[in-house]
């Protein structure tokens, strides 16, 4: 029972953070039908921003401030340069350039950083274990938790009370009808961008704490489909919930079966749940259910 309540809550902690980075997928095919592939590379780029501004002597809550203010600037440009000339084109050609975009990416972050794990030095969160009755918690899963929580908490505000998160529901809901009520189409799309840079990449950076950072980074990104596809490709809360369910089910199958199939069931075991979860739910949890009549 200990080792159990100990997995099922390291996994909650993981799953916020992949809640987090979840958001981003959300948020871009909300506004634009779009599933962005390139999610997986904008994990890792947030991961070594922060790197980078840690081994600056910036001290780490700061250094997330300063990759969030990076993510606006990248996501802008990103959306500008690369998709704003494909706004109205075929979604499957927009999808293909973000496969483009992530081998782009993934790219530049070689040239850039190298492919060495690098980790946070000094640390970040202390080694001990915090115990709390009969359970130990590690203090970066715990931080790390409560940040992304916050973060999440900030980027629904977001949405519901501010005029530019409600514009962008409106540009989900109905792009011509927030159209006609002059709401700006590439603002909306640009915001996306540049928000799912700054969830993704503070997403990264708290992965980078747990794991430590290299190109694998982009893959834990990548892990986070199955969360996006359970809780509805267009929800938010969907998001948040698929998140946590995927990181528990990682660390069950983790502890529960990787004595049994040795080689990577925690990471194969997502793509599995989500490929015999849409037998039954092809919309997710929360997805809006498309009807076409003829």
């Amino acid at each position: 029972m200990e080792l159990f309540l100990m997995t099922m809550i390291t996994g909650i902690m993981v799953g916020g953070i992949y809640a987090l980075v979840a958001l981003g997928w959300v948020l871009i095919y909300k506004c634009s039908g779009v599933l962005n592939l390139a999610m997986g590379e904008l994990t890792l780029i947030g991961a070594y921003v922060t790197l980078t501004f840690y081994e600056m002597g910036i001290p780490f809550i700061l250094a997330v401030i300063l990759t969030l203010c990076v993510g606006i600037v990248l996501g802008f440009l990103t959306e500008r340069i690369f998709l704003d000339k494909l706004i109205g084109e075929p979604i499957l050609s927009v999808i293909m350039v973000t496969v483009g975009l992530s081998f782009f990416f993934k790219g530049l972050v070689e040239f850039i950083w190298g492919t060495d794990t690098r980790v946070f030095d000094p640390p970040i969160f202390p080694i001990k274990p915090l115990t709390i009755g009969f359970i130990k918690i590690s203090p970066v899963y715990l931080w790390s938790f409560i940040l992304a929580i916050v973060l999440l908490v900030i980027f629904v505000c977001f949405f519901k009370y501010t005029r530019w998160g409600l514009s962008m529901q409106a540009t989900a809901d109905d792009e011509t009808a927030a159209l006609s009520l002059g709401v700006s189409a590439r603002f909306v799309y640009a915001a996306a961008w540049s928000i799912a840079f700054m969830s993704a990449g503070v997403g990264g950076a708290l992965l980078g704490n747990i794991n430590g950072i290299n190109i694998s980074v982009g893959y834990l990104g990548l892990l986070v489909l199955p969360a996006v596809v359970l809780g509805g490709l267009n929800s938010v809360p969907g998001a948040i919930v698929g998140g946590i369910i995927i990181g528990v089910l990682q660390n069950l199958s983790g502890t529960y079966l990787d004595k049994y199939f040795p080689g990577g069931v925690k990471e194969i075991m997502p793509f599995a749940f989500m490929a015999v979860f849409l037998l039954f739910k092809p919309y997710g949890l929360w997805g809006w259910e498309r009807i076409e009549r003829v």
